[in-house]
């Protein structure tokens, strides 16, 4: 497996995202977002920087709220996102928005 499809792997084992998850965000068809996951294919071009930026959002968020919830919260309509869902957000190149709304939150978690 190379670096991108161990990101996959890692948000589909701590984040419990699913293939289709990753598919949304990623742009993908659900049976690419499973070779990724099964380290059949590697994403490449845009696909590639959807997933790295769902990755880097994971990762912020697993030290925010539980790893467990991590996936709901990225189905949910937010609405300081303007009841947008991050996953729909991320998968329309939007990812600055959801980054932002984060790093509200990770402001808020240090006081």
């Amino acid at each position: 497996m190379n670096a991108l499809t161990l990101e996959a792997a890692h948000m589909s084992g701590v984040a419990k995202l699913s293939d289709a998850d990753i598919a949304r965000a990623t742009g993908v068809a659900r049976s690419s977002a499973r070779a990724w996951l099964n380290g059949t294919r590697t994403p490449t071009g845009e696909r590639a920087e959807r997933l790295i930026e769902l990755s880097a959002l994971v990762e912020r968020l697993e030290r925010l709220i539980e790893p467990d919830y991590i996936a709901i919260w990225l189905r949910k309509p937010v609405p300081a996102l303007g009841d947008e869902k991050p996953l729909d957000l991320i998968g329309r190149g939007e990812y600055r928005r959801v980054a932002g709304l984060i790093s509200g939150l990770e402001g808020t978690s240090a006081s």
